[in-house]
Formats: structure tokens, C-alpha cells, sequence
């Protein structure tokens, strides 16, 4: 089957998650929304619809795949598939061509002929849905769709109960004699690459644990299910509960609950609940993140400069890509944190909203203006782990620096207001 990975008009709405990359490159259990959907669907084909602002980007990330190809979208028959949709493990009905799929009222996939999709292109896509909306016939999608950053998080157990059906009849898997499982010991499901060693915890009760290929857990690490790690990640003395970490990551400390995208480092003592931290993001030693407000109140986030009611009383961070967090650094309740940010500690809670390429000193504001010397530290990182900076990434950031610009600049301005009121 052919599929069309599409993003639509409420990806705004997934804050600095979806800012550096296509939103169909978000985590969710041990996938991206894109593989999930990939599998539910069998897809054979990929192609993909973007936003100007990531396909030269998406190119990179996801090579020999099509990119805002009409041609190859009028090639065949084909399903759009919305990139916001958490797929379900399998379709409720087969498909029918055409025909809308719907997921909470919204367009989870259209399934169209090869003459309906070759006009499509990212600046008429959400009139074509609309019309295919109300004219063609629709049926449940299943699934659910990922409407703000939390849900992420909120569906991730969901997710990973579909991993781990399929882990148990598709991956090989062993039996370590090290570990000790406190719960159902079929419910560990690990690679044969894996390295689970003495006097580590693995709790099965509440869910699977699912350990990817040359994944390292070192002594005196406890996890528990339901949660999944990554190809080459590596938790040293870790405690976690819960939650999905990403392709080479150093985790250790406290998590819970939580999805780190990948690339990122917790290496050491610190909390993270219940939030979502994007790639190379490097949280210093004895970061914290508070997720739980002292009222046991519903937390609010600002998501696109509004501030939005999550409904939910455990809500912790969501990081963008690329920032850094000196030692100490306090996160409060629901903060949203962009691109490129660096905290240095101040002894205090941090700023809840803080848009990409800020800086918060001894809890004074700036704007980060060093791009040269962002990029050579982003360098850096990824060739540790085998992966090069390019030009492309280069001129992503750079764009991306120019359209936050007023966002930075207002914030910077309101920040600066508060501390001449305070001064008088």
C-alpha cells in the first residue's frame, strides 16, 4: 500500500515539539507516529507532505523518501495519512477507496485515487479535507488523535501495549538470567544485543518492559513497565517508571512517565515526570522538573502564546531540541521550553514560557544571538554520537531563529517591564 504522511492546520498546536521536525516524527511508545502508521496500514510506499519550513529538513532525516512529490502522488491509488494520528494496532474495517477515516471527529487518513491526489499540495490541503470531509464516506479511523504535547505522554502506555503484542510475535527476544522481574517475566521483552546486568530491578506488574537492541542498563537501575528503550541508550543507576526513551540516550536519575525523543542526555541525579524532552537536549546534573502543582490543581500551558487548561494534574515540561540545562536547573509545573534554550540555574523556579533561542542567567532573560557558537556546540554533540551537522540543519535553524523572532522579542520585552516595576 501507498501512503502519504500529511501535516494539518492544528500542528501549531504541538508547541516545540513539532517546531524541529515533521510532526509525524514525534514519539509515542517505541515508534514514531510515522512507523505507527506505517504498520497499521502495511505500508510499502512513503511519501510525504510538509510545511515549507521542513522539507529540505525532512530530506535529510528521511532519505529516498518522497517529499512534496505531485508526481509521485499521482502515480497510484493512495492513502493520506494525517501525521498527528496515534494509529491503532490494526484498522477496525478494511479500507475502501475512496473514503475518509475519522479519529475524534477529525480526518485520520482519506483514501483517494491516483487523480485525487496529484492536485494536492501543503497550500490547498486543508481546503481538499474539508471537502472530502463533508463529500466523500467516512467510517472510525481508530486511534486517537495527538491534538496538544501532552497527549503524547497521556497515550504512551496505550502505545506501548501495541508494542509489546508486537514484540511478542515479531522481534526475537531473550531471557536474561540477570535481572530480577518482580510481574509476569513474558512481559520483559528484550533483544538478543541487549545488556541487563546484576542487581537491576525490571517490574512488570503494571505493564511490559521492552528493551531495544544494544541497550546498556547498569547495576542498581530499577525500571518499570510500562516502558521501552531504545537502541543504544544507556541508564546508568536509573530510575524508570514509565514512560519511552529514545535511540541513544544517557539516562539516569529519577523518570517517570516521561518520553525523551532521542540523542538527549540525563545522565545524572535529577527528576524528570511526566514531560516531554526533544533531541540532543543535555539536562545537567540535579535538573529537576516538577510536575505536580502544591494544590493538586489542573496545570495550564501556553501552547502558540495562548494559555490552555490541560485537564490534567500531573503535567511536567516539554523541551524543545537542542537546549541545555546547567546544574540544579528547577523546571516548574507545565513549562514549555523552545529550541536552543540554555538555563543556568538561579536557585529558583525558571520562567513557565520561554521561546526558542532564549537564555535565563541568574533569572535574568536574554536573547541568545550566537548562532556560530550554537551550532559548532550542536556539532560537537551529534558527531559523538555519529551524526553529522550539515547545512541543511544549519539553514533550518536559521530560518527557524528569523520566524521566532517576534515571539523572543515580546517576551523579552514584557520580562524587562517586570524588573524595572520591580526596581521601582
Amino acid at each position: 500500500m501507498r501512503i502519504i504522511l500529511f501535516e494539518d492546520a492544528a500542528l501549531p498546536q504541538l508547541g516545540p515539539l513539532a517546531q524541529t521536525r515533521p510532526v509525524f516524527e514525534l514519539r509515542c511508545g517505541a515508534l514514531t507516529l510515522r512507523e505507527r502508521a506505517a504498520r497499521c496500514l502495511a505500508a510499502d510506499e512513503v511519501g510525504l507532505i510538509v510545511r515549507r519550513e521542513v522539507a529540505e529538513l525532512s530530506k535529510f532525516l528521511l532519505p529516498g523518501l518522497p517529499v512534496n512529490d505531485s508526481a509521485w502522488q499521482g502515480a497510484d491509488d493512495v492513502v493520506l495519512v494525517n501525521g498527528r494520528w496515534l494509529a491503532p494496532a490494526d484498522l477496525p474495517a478494511p479500507l475502501g477507496a475512496p473514503e475518509v477515516g475519522l479519529a475524534g471527529g477529525q480526518v485520520a487518513y482519506v483514501s483517494l485515487t491516483a487523480e485525487q491526489a496529484r492536485d494536492v499540495r501543503p497550500d490547498n490541503l486543508a481546503r481538499h479535507l474539508a471537502e472530502w470531509k463533508d463529500a466523500l464516506p467516512s467510517r472510525p479511523a481508530g486511534g486517537v488523535m495527538i491534538d496538544r504535547p501532552w497527549d503524547l505522554v497521556e497515550n504512551n502506555a496505550r502505545a506501548l501495549a501495541q508494542d509489546e503484542h508486537y514484540w511478542s510475535h515479531n522481534r526475537e527476544t531473550v531471557q536474561s538470567a540477570a535481572p530480577a522481574v518482580q510481574g509476569p517475566r513474558e512481559r520483559l521483552l528484550m533483544a538478543p544485543s541487549a545488556k541487563v546486568e546484576a542487581l537491576v530491578l525490571i517490574d512488570t506488574t503494571k505493564g511490559p518492559v521492552i528493551i531495544d537492541d544494544n541497550v546498556v542498563v547498569q547495576a542498581f537501575s530499577r525500571l518499570e513497565g510500562p516502558c521501552y528503550l531504545g537502541p543504544n541508550t544507556q541508564v546508568f543507576a536509573g530510575r524508570i517508571k514509565g514512560g519511552s526513551i529514545g535511540p541513544q540516550c544517557r539516562i539516569g536519575g529519577e523518570v517517570e512517565v516521561s518520553i525523551v525523543h532521542g540523542h538527549s542526555n540525563k545522565a545524572h541525579e535529577g527528576f524528570l515526570g511526566h514531560s516531554y524532552v526533544g533531541e540532543w537536549v543535555n539536562l545537567g546534573s540535579g535538573t529537576q522538573t516538577s510536575d505536580l502543582r502544591n494544590d493538586y490543581g489542573d496545570v495550564d500551558l501556553v501552547v502558540s502564546g495562548q494559555k490552555v487548561k490541560t485537564g490534567l494534574i500531573k503535567v511536567g515540561s516539554f523541551i524543545g531540541d537542542h537546549t541545555k540545562t546547567s546544574i540544579n536547573t528547577l523546571f516548574n509545573t507545565g513549562s514549555v521550553c523552545g529550541p536552543f534554550a540554555m538555563l543556568i540555574t538561579s536557585g529558583s523556579l525558571l520562567l513557565r514560557n520561554l521561546p526558542a533561542f532564549c537564555q535565563v542567567s541568574h533569572g535574568r532573560l536574554t536573547e541568545r544571538t550566537d548562532l556560530g557558537q550554537m551550532f559548532a556546540t550542536a556539532r560537537t554533540m551529534m558527531a559523538r554520537r555519529d551524526v553529522e551537522w550539515t547545512e541543511a540543519h544549519a539553514d533550518f535553524y536559521l530560518d527557524l531563529y528569523e520566524r521566532t523572532a517576534g515571539e523572543r522579542g515580546q517576551l523579552l520585552r514584557d520580562s524587562e517591564q517586570r524588573r524595572l516595576r520591580r526596581v521601582v
